[in-house]
């Protein structure tokens, strides 16, 4: 017998009110493991999360929405933040953005064909004095130079083929 997606994660997110209880504090570590699995939190799986805990959706849904790191909707394996501070504009992060946008070949707010990358602004990272800062996943990565985005870029590439010659075998 065959199980539905649907069904898998239904049985996915009980486990994890199993995992990590049924109260409102429980909210937060099932959004982010449903989020590292699926790469978003899709409506379904807030409508299940809110049944668990026994909340309304609506507030599932503000959270996910709140926080940056969480998403309703597919991004990129990569997910490139640039900040938009004044301290990181002053350092150079508008030439930062433009090479980012020439290698990748897509403008902030949007993800690769491939699925590989996405691009997005950020707040302030804490690295003002370091700028221009950039954080790809979750490395962080300060000073960035032009070419220094290059090399990051080219070094996600060959990352991406090892990481998709491994998942077929």
């Amino acid at each position: 017998m065959l199980v539905s997606e649907s069904e898998r994660l239904r049985d996915e997110i009980i486990a994890m009110a199993d995992k990590f209880g049924r109260e409102r504090s429980s909210l937060m570590p099932m959004l982010q493991e449903v989020q590292a699995k699926y790469a978003c939190v899709s409506s379904d799986a807030m409508q299940m999360i809110a049944d668990q805990l026994g909340i309304h959706p609506v507030e599932v849904y503000s959270v996910v929405t709140f926080y940056a790191f969480l998403n309703e909707h597919p991004k990129g394996k990569y997910v490139i933040r640039l900040s938009s501070c004044v301290s990181c504009e002053m350092a150079g992060a508008k030439k930062i953005a433009s090479q980012l946008e020439a290698e990748l070949d897509i403008r902030f707010g949007e993800t690769t064909e491939d699925g590989r990358f996405t691009l997005e602004w950020t707040p302030c990272m804490g690295m003002c004095d370091q700028g221009p800062a950039m954080l790809v996943n979750h490395e962080v990565y300060t000073r960035v130079t032009p070419q220094m985005v290059h090399e990051i870029i080219e070094e996600c590439r060959s990352k991406f083929g090892v990481y998709a010659v491994q998942e077929e075998h």
